[in-house]
């Protein structure tokens, strides 16, 4: 299975999270704006930097 298929290691909290809005994929975050993953409950900081990185493996990012 490819990386861009499944979310990165995050805490629960943020994996509900982005289940909850409707992300299963690390594909489906790329170009989502920062600041809407941001307002999700449950998403910190830690979370985002960890999406943030395993995005920029692909040479994707978030809007």
């Amino acid at each position: 299975m490819d990386s861009l298929d499944t979310l990165p290691k995050i805490g629960a909290p943020a994996t509900r999270a982005l289940h909850d809005a409707g992300y299963t994929t690390l594909r489906q975050l790329a170009g989502v704006p920062r600041a809407e993953l941001a307002e999700l409950h449950g998403m910190g900081p830690k979370a985002l930097r960890t999406i943030e990185d395993a995005l920029a493996r692909h040479d994707l990012g978030l809007g």
